[in-house]
């Protein structure tokens, strides 16, 4: 049962990369786009991801719960020794819905536009930020974990954790590869000349992921840092990450051929295989705090708790998974299952 709970919780933390961060990714493009191209990807994005954005982000609340219940050892720790990044991430995810529905159906087109525009691609860029120092954080070895009988430092233990170079640089990161799936994932929505856009801003997302990931490596290298000394001494770490590194060259090609279904392929596979690798190295002990690694198994909860919770999970899966997948499905958003490489829209 202990194994089904975990499939979940790994299930729904890909999923929430891949789909969630492709959301945010949308709204980095927006930001750092011309005023001309950002009116061809508002469009886009209410196209595309307007019907079923509110899905994207079940995964996250999957996630919390599944922690919250199955492993509430890791769930406390998350809450309490990151509340300040975690409450941030929470006004990102809600600041970001206000403004993704008050721009598009708001009656008084006015000024205020410009707030929702400004409002929306701020919060894109800034939650994913603070998603990755979180993650960041808990494999860095700088929590602190508190002894009352030492008059904790608020400062110490609330702040500094988390407000370092490395938990940074894992921000960035995550961000720059939530830009790199947006601007993938959207290449087959638009037309053969719009496309072209979506291929230069993949190809530049690609590098920056590049970049900041031997940046973030070279930072965690320097500093010692725990997780990276043994993800890069981890043979089968190494061998996902050099299976993902080979696919940067069919991604490449498949993106400059404009052919949407592989890119869509390839960039998720990779994303996957990256998480995979930095997990694989480490787990079960994906917490390290400054007095050693805590293991995910034995903060599990009681096996009758777990039990339920498997039996209710794959319940709901059984409930959920197929309609989830017909929403996806009617509003065209599995393109990967489609037999054309071509959208309707370019004939």
């Amino acid at each position: 049962m202990l194994y089904i709970v975990l499939f979940f919780l790994a299930f729904s933390f890909f999923l929430y990369v891949l789909l969630g961060g492709a959301d945010f990714g949308a709204g980095i493009l927006e930001l750092f786009s011309s005023k001309e191209n950002k009116k061809l990807i508002k469009k886009t994005v209410y196209s595309v991801m307007g019907p079923v954005w509110e899905a994207n982000h079940i995964w996250i609340i999957i996630l919390i719960v599944i922690l919250w219940i199955a492993f509430p050892g890791y769930y406390n720790i998350l809450v309490i020794y990151l509340h300040i990044p975690l409450t941030l991430v929470l006004l990102g995810i809600t600041l970001r819905g206000v403004a993704f529905v008050f721009r598009h159906y708001d009656a008084v087109k006015d000024k205020s536009q410009i707030l929702y525009d400004k409002m929306f691609e701020l919060s894109c860029v800034v939650t994913p930020i603070f998603l990755g120092m979180t993650f960041g954080t808990l494999i860095s070895g700088n929590i602190v974990l508190m002894d009352p009988a030492e008059n904790p430092d608020f400062v110490i233990l609330f702040i500094t954790p988390w407000f370092q170079a490395f938990p940074i640089a894992i921000g960035l990161f995550f961000a720059a590869l939530c830009t790199f799936l947006a601007a993938t994932f959207l290449i087959g929505e638009v037309d053969l000349e719009n496309r072209k856009l979506y291929i230069r801003k993949a190809t530049i997302a690609t590098y920056t992921v590049i970049l900041l990931g031997l940046i973030t490596l070279v930072i965690g290298y320097t500093q010692e840092k725990q997780f990276v000394l043994d993800f890069i001494q981890n043979y089968y770490a190494l061998g996902l990450v050099s299976i993902s590194a080979i696919l940067i060259f069919p991604l490449w090609y498949s993106i400059r051929k404009g052919d949407y279904i592989l890119c869509r392929f390839f960039a998720g596979l990779q994303v996957i295989l990256i998480i995979t690798a930095a997990l694989f190295a480490h787990y079960p002990d994906i917490i390290i705090t400054k007095t050693g690694a805590i293991s995910l198994l034995d903060n599990a909860a009681p096996p009758e708790v777990i039990k339920v919770l498997a039996i209710s999970l794959l319940v709901g899966g059984f409930l959920i998974l197929p309609g989830l997948f017909h929403l996806l499905k009617s509003f065209k958003m599995i393109k990967i299952l489609e037999t054309t490489t071509a959208p309707d829209h370019d004939h």
